[in-house]
């Protein structure tokens, strides 16, 4: 067990690193990663279920025992990312398959790397934790609510089959993994210990997959994917971190909310455009390429933050 601790630790450190990686790997020979396309949403599925298996009743209590910095923060994470996924996507003048990537990773979720980073940057990790879980657990009605209101602009947008999607990818794989940690608890410790691990090669595979089947447009369109992913990032950080001070929440819970605004669920974006947006296949690319870069800016921002959290001690 202590062996899985010690592995889980030095992935979870170097995650940005492996994901780069193994991104450059898949874009130089696609082949080898190019197969894993196909499992989608049965990779996103493992991750979710990795959370659900690490969910713990004191988990679920910090979300009791910050309500009201929780709902601030949930109602952050879907009003700024997909107000600036809109201005983005018109300020740019995107073709409708960007654009439609742009809008799923900013209606999408908190992702679960938040946690980790607001953890190295010193930030509030349970509030953080209790962010994710609400945001995950609403998004089934609430993202494709918004996709259908901000991507219809774009593109057709059917809402009961991404709707479906969701549950399938999200709550089904959540709710199993919990289910599973209640009722058998300290008998699996050897599964809970697995499962962060299981998670996170899942997630890098899934990056790797969709950088391999999309090498030749990353020729074309990765330029400007990546200055549009990088503004839409950093932009929900700052404006994450405008809303904690203007409200006066404790420098630790700022941090929190700023890293949980400011990064997005990207694999949910990357399975929801594979699944429910075939006919616009660079969709995927933008929620791919998002993937590797807020693990990068979410790195710094923790570094920056934690260096200065000592000042506010």
């Amino acid at each position: 067990m202590k062996n899985l601790i010690i592995l889980n630790q030095l992935i979870s450190k170097n995650l940005m690193i492996l994901i780069i990686g193994f991104s450059c790997v898949a874009y130089i020979v696609p082949s080898y990663f190019s197969w894993a396309i196909a499992y989608t949403p049965f990779l996103l599925g493992i991750a979710m279920f990795g959370m659900g298996l690490t969910i713990k009743f004191e988990d679920l209590c910090s979300i009791l025992r910050y309500p009201k910095d929780i709902c601030i923060g949930v109602l952050a994470q879907y009003t700024i990312m997909p107000l600036l996924a809109w201005g983005i996507c018109h300020i740019f003048n995107l073709p409708p398959d960007l654009a439609i990537g742009v809008i799923l990773v900013g209606c999408c979720p908190g992702g679960t790397a938040s946690n980790v980073i607001t953890y190295i940057a010193k930030g509030d990790v349970p509030l953080s934790v209790g962010m994710t879980i609400t945001s995950t657990l609403i998004a089934p009605i609430v993202t494709p609510l918004l996709i259908l209101y901000i991507g219809g602009t774009w593109v057709n947008v059917a809402l009961l089959p991404m709707i479906i999607t969701m549950i399938k990818v999200i709550i089904v794989p959540i709710l199993l993994g919990a289910i599973i940690q209640y009722v058998f608890k300290s008998r699996i410790n050897t599964l809970t210990g697995i499962s962060p691990i299981v998670s996170m090669i899942a997630i890098i595979l899934l990056i790797a997959a969709i950088i391999a089947v999309n090498r030749d447009k990353l020729l074309i369109s990765g330029l400007e994917t990546l200055i549009v992913v990088g503004i839409h990032n950093i932009l929900g950080m700052l404006l994450g971190l405008g809303v904690g001070y203007i409200l006066k929440l404790r420098y630790d819970k700022t941090t929190a909310l700023a890293i949980e605004v400011g990064m997005q669920n990207s694999g949910l974006a990357v399975t929801l455009a594979a699944t429910n947006f075939a006919l616009n296949p660079l969709a995927t690319l933008v929620g791919a390429i998002f993937s590797v870069w807020h693990n990068i800016s979410g790195a710094i921002f923790a570094t920056l933050r934690r260096k200065n959290s000592y000042n506010k001690i």
